[in-house]
């Protein structure tokens, strides 16, 4: 019966277009990755969070508008990500249809949520839930078969935060699936990088103002891990305040694990929870797990208690679900990076199966994973160097690279240098956004892993 529910969109961080008293400040409408940047740069004064903002919203203007459709980043923030479209379109085209303008025709069942992604989840999963429910609403009054429908989210990065805290706080009862997306459900360490040395020196007098922005921000001290991450002389510890790292705010930071908690404890309290959820998991992918502080100095590791678990490049292996081990069938694992799984087909083929309880055979189904290692920032005078690690015995790969409106600008197949790794070089490229894909030379022999980058000017104004 699930045609007969409403599907329910969540992004992640940055996922969502904003508006400022009716003006865009993030948007692709901006033009390219880097203008979009640029164009949030000018603004993001005005869009700094004040101290003690917890759970509430400012009144500010800021109204969030539409998914992104395109590739989007804010470095120091948070990983670049590909927009939405193709999730969407997929859902569209297995029968899914989005309420149209017209208030007197039928309404639809695919409902995009977009949302400020700088404010607390928590106040997210509470206006997710008004959306939803007068939505839900209006689908059951159509009554007989839709009369009992219920919510599937499909939900990206920390929009299964956001679906998580309503599930957990008065949702249950009508949701039906949660299908994650990389959702970092215990947190990623890449957050405290991020909040402890703030935004990339690369991008130079913009990064002082973007580095103040993301740390007034409660969304992404709510990606700080809630797994024991900090190692040390006495093993495996948790963040707290205690732990005294530099730029962390310690109130936010207990309040960010106390977040962590509540909806574990929830989580737990209901039997309905692990059955109703569908986690899809990046994997294979170079990952920071744990934190090392030594001598004031805040260092990432890629490995947990000295194995090297991986991820999605972004959130690790070990930040799924509480208590469930990461070989439980119910985690679902792709060899692809955190910003393509809601474009990577072997997902939206998992989604459809799910979605629709029938099996589904999946086109990028195939019998070697590879390990990809690309930059995430670049200047436009940087060479792109890339590391491709196989398995052994794997076939050749293929390394594709395009631009922002996917146009193909070169083609290479990396060569090994005697020891596991590919390596390969691109030129230096101009300003913009760039996907990498990883494939094999022969169709179906390696799982793609699509990388994306960002190739920031020597020079800005903004």
């Amino acid at each position: 019966m699930a045609k007969h529910d409403l599907v329910v969109v969540l992004p992640g961080i940055m996922g969502s277009t904003l508006t400022q008293h009716g003006k865009a400040v993030w948007s692709p409408s901006a033009g390219t990755v880097v203008r979009a940047v640029l164009t949030l740069g000018r603004h993001v004064k005005g869009l700094r969070l004040p101290d003690g903002i917890g759970d509430d919203s400012p009144d500010d203007g800021v109204e969030a508008s539409a998914l992104m459709p395109t590739l989007h980043a804010i470095p120091g923030i948070w990983t670049p990500v590909r927009g939405y479209d193709e999730l969407v379109s997929r859902l569209e085209r297995i029968g899914f249809r989005q309420s149209p303008a017209d208030p007197e025709a039928p309404p639809g069942n695919l409902l995009l949520f977009p949302y400020d992604w700088r404010l607390s989840n928590r106040y997210n999963g509470q206006e997710l839930g008004n959306r939803v429910e007068r939505v839900l609403g209006q689908w059951r009054e159509q009554g007989g078969e839709y009369a009992d429908a219920k919510v599937c989210f499909v939900c990206h990065s920390m929009g299964g935060l956001v679906a998580r805290w309503y599930i957990s706080h008065g949702g249950a009862e009508v949701t039906r699936k949660l299908i994650t997306l990389g959702t970092p459900y215990r947190g990623a360490a890449r957050a405290v990088d991020q909040l402890v040395h703030g935004v990339h020196k690369k991008l130079g007098p913009l990064s002082v103002d973007l580095t103040g922005f993301a740390r007034s921000l409660p969304s992404l001290y709510q990606l700080l891990p809630s797994y024991a991450c900090l190692t040390g002389p006495a093993g495996l510890t948790y963040l707290s305040a205690g732990t005294a790292l530099p730029e962390l705010d310690g109130t936010r930071l207990d309040d960010a694990m106390l977040f962590h908690q509540q909806l574990d404890d929830s989580e737990r309290s209901d039997a309905a929870s692990s059955s109703r959820r569908h986690a899809i998991t990046g994997t294979k992918q170079r990952t920071a797990t744990t934190v090392q502080f030594v001598n004031g100095v805040v260092q990432l590791l890629d490995t947990y208690d000295s194995d090297d678990l991986a991820g999605d490049g972004t959130v690790p292996a070990v930040a799924g679900p509480a208590g469930v081990p990461l070989d439980d069938n119910s985690i679902h694992h792709v060899a692809d990076k955190h910003g393509n799984l809601q474009c990577n087909p072997a997902v939206l083929d998992e989604i459809e199966a799910i979605l629709l309880a029938k099996p589904i055979v999946p086109k990028a189904a195939a019998p070697v994973d590879l390990r990809v290692d690309v930059p995430e920032l670049l200047l436009e005078s940087e060479e792109l160097q890339i590391a491709v690690t196989p398995p052994p015995g794997a076939p050749a790969v293929k390394l594709t690279l395009a631009d922002e409106a996917g146009a193909v600008r070169a083609v290479q197949i990396p060569r090994r240098t005697g020891g596991e790794q590919l390596v390969t070089t691109f030129g230096a490229l101009p300003p913009g956004g760039y996907t990498v894909t990883a494939t094999g030379r022969s169709t179906g022999m390696i799982n793609p892993v699509t990388s994306e980058l960002i190739v920031w000017p020597r020079t800005v104004e903004y």
